[in-house]
């Protein structure tokens, strides 16, 4: 391999971006944002054509050894498969459901995002986030084979798009060159900027997968090895010595299939849920920056129109706040407008979860604001320490304290991800604890049939609140349309489309009893959706930047109300959580816009039915 001289690789960490302010403000358009998370290869199969293959997933756990695979017939699975059921080349396996299925590939791709680009113009949805494109084996892509590449298998000509990579030095960007698959990314983004609709790119600049070009060099040549210093190498096998191979590293959260990029000139231990300072290895920064100008301005003449409008930046607490800096300005450099949203989540999990201030203003715009969903959903199950009006009032301004109105505006709001159970199965089971124990697996009375009707409610009262509070909405493919799913893999079912027939689910992970449920588009859900972006759309500036007031913290009621204000634009929110009939006296001058549940608007009085929402517009 060709490598560039060191010099080359410093001068591109010193070059400059180009000259613009690098403001902490997040860009105006991030607080309008409805936000859609896909999961490229669970979203839809446009291109049957470049399914994976045995040898794609070759080095992505369980490490279930290709012939083992052959000889069992694996294929990929059908997308309208019952989920729970395993395939006949999985029962030959003889493994258990939760080890087979991480075998599975349904063949979503890029093409199949482009085609369903119409329907989410009909959602509402105005800003994309993708989970990682980047070439990989697993089927989450967080473990990557090359930074710079789109998988193959998401493009159209994968045999041919090895060659183009082949032939490439991946350390040294005056070689690369675009893919069919990464062609077809550009094509998306011009596809979703032409619908006036953003999209991000998800990476960890944390670590890599075991089958990285630079991690693979490392193994064969050892502390020898040019990227040695990239990782977190904790000692290397001595062939002097008798004992067996002793090469030992540092994977995140001890996952040995993603090994750690080495913090430098760190000024704190490295910890989950701490913040430390620091930075990556010059020659990490100078790859990362390569990457970053790759995506952000694919033809290099510093017109970023043509590129991707941010990146979601996964395990961000685990990289040093020195390098964010750094990262920051040189992305800022490149698109003033861009996003950074980082990964905040756990500072003690289950329960307690991080600050997100320190990674506000100089650090990202924004992050995942998992932290007004935990208590929002205690609220709405009536379960946990913010189960009533008062005690979750007090719990928000709790949060939100010290963060300043421009980042309140553009916080993340989610509530379900790629990482957690879905929403729909969260609040089905209301009585476990957020992200703790939330599969089968670890608890067998977790439910993992579909939702009742009273978590359905739930849902749609914590809807209601998510696309009226401070924050943009995110929406995790699919809730719209009713999936449900546990924990880890199980949220991460293909997508429930209307042009498909889906096999109903019969089958349990563990053999136990269980009803029958249908799997189709739950259209009355979808349309509650579409009125929510509609009205987030039709009251852009009074949702994204309006003040905010609690107008009724009634626990004996169990009625919360709020106030959204801009000039003479108004908003009220108000949710009955109880099981009773309540009335509030109407102000006047406000219109019902939108109701969940029996609501009537009297002379003078809002009367809700039990476990009902409202939102009034003046």
């Amino acid at each position: 391999m060709r490598l560039p001289p060191l010099t080359l690789l410093l001068a591109l960490v010193a070059a400059p971006a180009p000259a613009q302010t690098v403001a902490g403000a997040p860009p105006e358009w991030a607080g309008r944002a409805v936000w859609y998370q896909i999961f490229p290869e669970r979203f839809r199969n446009g291109d049957a054509s470049n399914d994976p293959t045995i040898e794609s997933i070759r080095g992505s756990w369980p490490h279930i050894a290709s012939e083992r695979l052959e000889a069992a017939g694996w294929r990929p699975t059908p997308w309208t498969h019952d989920w729970f059921a395993q395939e006949p080349w999985a029962q030959a396996l003889n493994e258990d459901f939760y080890t087979t299925v991480q075998v599975r590939r349904y063949g979503g791709d890029l093409q199949g995002v482009l085609d369903g680009l119409p329907y989410l113009d009909s959602l509402g949805v105005t800003a994309l986030y993708l989970n990682p494109l980047n070439d990989a084996p697993s089927l989450h892509k967080y473990d990557a084979r090359a930074y710079h590449h789109v998988d193959v298998h998401f493009g159209p000509d994968p045999d041919g798009d090895r060659e183009v990579i082949a032939a490439e030095d991946p350390a040294d960007p005056s070689t690369w060159r675009f893919t069919s698959a990464d062609s077809l990314l550009l094509r998306l983004i011009d596809a979703v900027h032409d619908r006036d609709m953003r999209v991000v790119l998800d990476y960890s600049w944390n670590h890599t997968g075991r089958t990285f070009w630079a991690w693979e060099d490392v193994l064969a040549r050892g502390p020898d090895s040019r990227f040695a210093d990239w990782y977190e190498v904790e000692r290397f096998d001595d062939p002097a010595t008798p004992d067996s191979n002793e090469f030992a590293y540092a994977g995140w959260a001890g996952v040995p299939e993603l090994p750690e990029l080495k913090k430098v000139d760190r000024t704190g231990d490295v910890a989950a849920g701490v913040p430390y300072d620091g930075g990556l290895h010059p020659e990490v920064v100078a790859h990362v920056r390569a990457v970053t100008r790759r995506w952000m301005d694919p033809d290099g003449d510093g017109d970023p129109s043509d590129g991707v409008d941010g990146f979601r930046l996964d395990v961000a607490e685990m990289v040093p706040l020195g390098f964010w800096r750094d990262y920051r300005a040189y992305v800022k450099g490149l698109n003033a407008e861009a996003f950074l949203v980082g990964e905040i989540w756990w500072q003690r999990g289950p329960d307690v979860m991080m600050d997100p201030r320190p990674y506000l203003g100089d650090v990202f715009d924004s992050v995942t604001h998992y932290r007004w969903y935990m208590p929002t959903r205690s609220l709405v199950t009536g379960r946990g320490p913010a189960a009533t009006p008062s005690r979750y009032a007090a719990h928000l301004d709790s949060v939100y304290a010290g963060i300043g109105r421009a980042h309140r505006e553009a916080l993340m709001n989610v509530v379900a991800s790629h990482d957690t159970p879905r929403l729909a199965t969260s609040l089905y089971n209301r009585a476990s604890r957020y992200k703790h124990r939330a599969n089968p697996r670890e608890d067998p009375d977790y439910r993992t049939n579909a939702p009742d009707a009273e978590a359905r409610r739930a849902q749609r009262l914590l809807l209601t609140m998510q696309f009226t509070f401070f924050g943009a909405p995110h929406v995790f493919y699919g809730d719209e349309v009713g999936m449900w799913g546990a924990d880890d893999p199980d949220m991460r079912k293909p997508m429930v489309w209307a042009d498909l027939d889906y096999a109903p689910e019969r089958a349990d992970p563990f053999d136990r009893p269980r009803r029958v449920d249908s799997v189709a588009v739950d259209a009355d859900l979808l349309g509650f959706y579409r009125d929510l972006a509609d009205l987030r759309r039709r009251h852009a500036d009074l949702f994204a930047r309006g003040d905010f007031a609690w107008t009724t913290v009634d626990d004996a009621r169990g009625l919360l109300a709020y106030r959204r204000t801009l000039g003479d634009e108004v908003a009220l929110t108000v949710v009955n959580l109880s099981s009773e009939e309540q009335e509030l006296e109407a102000e006047p001058g406000f219109a019902l816009d939108l109701g969940v549940g029996a609501v009537s608007q009297l002379s003078g009085a809002l009367r809700l039915g039990p476990r009902s929402a409202a939102v009034l517009v003046r």
